[in-house]
């Protein structure tokens, strides 16, 4: 993942103007440590740290097109280039192996309406010194940050993080995944608009095989790397379907050429906790050479500044599951693995939470699961982006492929309902397709496993450990008055508190705070989902674990009694869902 900024309209076109945008633009170097570069066309500057992935030899940008009028800056990974590139031969001479250069010959054909043909993620910056104009996308759910911003002198800022714009913006917000940015048209439009995002029920059938082909493309075509690699395993169903496919199919990949077979896994924990026992289980099955990391509590809680500065965040659930990821990326780097592939998105679209048991019907499960994804860029994706990119790391999530998406999104939610009548656990329409008895994929007790929150997966005494540790920070006193400290997205628990504060003092902009989603939530649910039992909304904690067994798990629709346990041994509350007795514990 690199890091790009872009600074156009500029009315000082100075030499002291551009030593501020490589000031600002170093910025992002974490990113991207290999390269930077730097193009300015009166005041207009491109910007970009380049980490190399992809032809690592010739593909730094800023890229041109022949003639030096179209320039283009890009984080992304554009996995169908080989085929694009072919739709030009002897119409565009192509100076890089850059995967991202396909941008331009794009451009030029089809104008500002080629971005649905980039099969990939992305978030580029596109300007045309012919007509002084300029488009920027990103792509269809987020996976890749961007963030927009307005100086005072009518400037338009760019960047992959906020941290390389926020001083020196009156303005500045995020950049919605899935949009065009157009100085023609004066604005943005939505490019990526698939029939779900109207929230409209599908209906059309579960085809387990459809589902599990296009996974394994969207895996596949996620080993374009010219560099060493690895996989996240947690152990968890995801991630372990992630591990699965590609040691099945790495055989027939050009990596496999440079790099040979050998599958390196990464998986992080405390001493003891479930993810550490299931991924080495997983890895000993696949096969795979496998790097176990243990941190320690406090390890986690000295590196939450360095989170949260990373991050640009301050919402809890993100940092609790960020911090991990931030320690385990910087000792992947540091074997001289630059890229991993992981399991991210899979509960959003499938409903794999386990909350979701509690959805009432068909129609309301799948208007949950467009709201999760919509809002993956200001979550997982901005997670597992940042926490890894802080250290040079690109983290590839299959699950977000766009016509996996589609697939998944395509389906009949009945689909996806839990129903302990007829066995289905969460994402039991995943692990179905990959059940296959001739050829197995995963030993059919981890193809069945039940969902962890991974920062609980990681070891529970994890967030019971930033628990104390906030209670310590933080004091009754200041909790009593953090409405009038914080009256926008007021702290509701300590945690939360001492989270802001941080926050708040790298980021004190008020554009910077309202970039942070909020609202109450339960095992990762939003704010909607909450009405689905009315004891959720007494919690003021997010943690997962409130369910620990699909036996104890929730109630089918039929009417049977329900008691849901908590994994972290805390009391229960009790309600009803759709009239039945509940026994609901919640983390508090």
């Amino acid at each position: 993942m690199c890091g790009i900024l872009a600074v156009l309209g500029c009315s000082d076109c100075s030499q002291a103007r551009r030593a501020r945008i490589l000031a600002c633009s170093r910025r992002l170097k974490h990113r991207g440590p290999d390269w930077s570069g730097l193009y300015q066309h009166e005041g207009n500057f491109l910007a970009q740290q380049r980490l190399a992935i992809v032809s690592p030899l010739s593909g730094d940008q800023p890229l041109f097109n022949e003639d030096r009028t179209v320039v283009v800056v890009a984080n992304g990974e554009i996995y169908n280039h080989k085929n694009v590139r072919k739709q030009f031969t002897g119409a565009h001479s192509f100076s890089t192996g850059s995967d991202c250069e396909v941008i331009i010959p794009l451009y030029e054909k089809y104008g500002e309406n080629f971005v649905d043909m980039l099969d990939g993620v992305f978030a580029f910056v596109l300007y045309d010194t012919r007509d002084r104009t300029y488009v920027a996308a990103r792509d269809a759910i987020g996976v890749n940050p961007l963030y927009i911003g307005w100086g005072s002198d009518g400037s338009v800022w760019m960047s992959s993080e906020m941290k390389a714009l926020n001083e020196d913006c009156v303005r500045f917000e995020i950049f919605p995944p899935g949009h065009l940015y157009s100085s023609a048209a004066g604005g943005f439009r939505r490019w990526y608009t698939p029939h779900w995002f109207q929230e409209q029920v599908p209906r059309t059938p579960y085809q387990p095989l459809v589902l599990r082909e296009a996974f394994e493309k969207a895996v596949i075509k996620r080993l374009m790397t010219d560099v060493p690699f690895g996989v996240l395993l947690s152990g968890g169903l995801d991630s372990s379907l992630v591990a699965s496919v590609t040691k099945r199919h790495l055989v027939k990949t050009d990596a496999a050429g440079k790099f040979g077979t050998e599958l390196h896994s990464f998986v992080v924990g405390l001493e003891g906790s479930p993810d550490l026992k299931a991924a080495r289980e997983v890895a000993d099955y696949l096969g795979t050479t496998h790097h176990e990391f243990h941190f320690t509590v406090q390890d986690g809680i000295d590196a939450i500044e360095e989170v949260i500065y990373h991050d640009e965040t301050y919402d809890v659930t993100t940092i609790r599951a960020s911090t991990p990821m931030f320690l385990m990326a910087r000792k992947i780097k540091s074997l001289g693995v630059k890229m991993v592939l992981s399991g991210e998105g899979s509960d959003e679209l499938l409903g794999g939470y386990l909350y979701f048991h509690f959805a009432p019907n068909r129609e309301e499960l799948h208007r949950e699961t467009c709201r999760k994804v919509k809002a993956l860029h200001q979550y997982d994706c901005l997670r597992a982006n940042k926490a890894t990119s802080a250290w040079g790391l690109e983290v590839r999530v299959p699950f977000l492929d766009k016509e996996f998406v589609d697939v998944a999104m395509g389906m009949d939610p009945e689909w996806k309902m839990y129903d302990k009548n007829l066995g289905r656990i969460e994402k039991w329409v995943l692990r179905k397709a990959f059940d296959d008895e001739e050829h197995p994929y995963l030993p059919e007790h981890i193809l069945y496993r039940q969902k962890e929150q991974f920062s609980d997966g990681v070891g529970y005494n994890w967030i019971d450990g930033l628990k104390a540790f906030t209670e310590q920070q933080v004091t009754d006193e200041m909790m009593n008055n953090a409405a009038q400290m914080f009256p926008y997205n007021t702290p509701v628990n300590k945690e939360a508190y001492y989270y802001r504060m941080i926050f708040e003092r790298l980021f004190p902009q008020d554009s910077a705070r309202e970039t942070v989603p909020w609202g109450p939530s339960i095992a990762c649910s939003t704010p909607a989902a909450i009405e689905w039992v009315e004891q959720w909304k007494a919690s003021n904690d997010p943690s997962g674990r409130f369910i620990s067994s699909h036996d104890s798990a929730a109630t089918d629709r039929t009417g049977d009694k329900l008691a849901v346990a908590n994994g972290g041994g805390h009391g229960a509350a009790n309600g009803t869902v759709n009239g039945n007795d509940v026994a609901v514990a919640i983390a508090v």
